[in-house]
């Protein structure tokens, strides 16, 4: 369970996040009046969700005061789409952001795609049976073995063995590892898959499973 502090003059906007992000196990301090942000004691927070346009002080300038106080992740929720606004919010500190209207999926898949990241960041290694995770080093070991993958491998199937048991599709894949291009390629993710499959199975390991029509998931 994350805490996550929500803020945004709309109240119906924050009730439907809290409804959202509440089922997933997470507690949720919504928040209406921007200025009582700095009521709020900012270090108990996993996460923010922040609103750009709100009255008295906007996104832009609290995001940037948040900033000076903690290091999580900041996550706009914004009706401002220009590419500007966009550049200048991620600019100020902020993580990422969500366009309104927005998804339910997406928004609890982004929430927790960065909360994730947070917890790798303070990990060191992982361990999943016989397989073993070196983050700092990005390097892979079927116990004693070291798995020679590329750098895009490594980091599909780290990102699958942190998730395991949930099905990725290729493009959710795709913008996890290479970012959010428009134009992928996504037969690029299959080879990928393909090839550290290949590579697991030297070490008579299969970890990697396909959901057919759906994706793949690390079992």
């Amino acid at each position: 369970m994350a805490k996550i502090l929500v803020i945004d003059d709309d109240i119906g906007i924050l009730d439907l996040v809290d409804n959202i992000l509440s089922k997933s196990g997470h507690f949720i301090k919504k928040i209406n009046q921007p200025e009582e942000v700095f009521n709020e004691n900012l270090n108990y927070y996993d996460l923010i969700i922040l609103d750009i346009m709100m009255p008295n002080i906007d996104g832009f300038q609290l995001c940037s005061r948040i900033r000076e106080k903690v290091d999580y992740p900041i996550l706009f929720l914004t009706a401002k789409v220009e590419e500007a606004d966009i550049i200048k919010g991620l600019g100020l500190g902020a993580d990422d952001y969500l366009t309104k209207p927005f998804g339910v999926q997406e928004l609890r898949a982004r929430v927790d795609a960065h909360l994730r990241r947070e917890q790798r960041e303070k990990t060191n290694s992982m361990s999943i049976g016989n397989i073993r995770f070196l983050m700092t080093s990005k390097e892979c070991f079927v116990l004693e073995d070291k798995v020679g993958l590329t750098k895009s491998e490594y980091e599909i199937s780290e990102y699958l063995a942190l998730n395991h048991g949930q099905i990725f599709s290729k493009e959710q894949i795709f913008e996890r590892v290479f970012g959010f291009e428009k134009d992928s390629n996504l037969s690029a993710i299959v080879e990928h898959i393909k090839n550290i499959r290949a590579k697991f199975l030297e070490f008579n390991e299969e970890p990697i499973k396909t959901v057919w029509g759906v994706g793949y998931k690390w079992d």
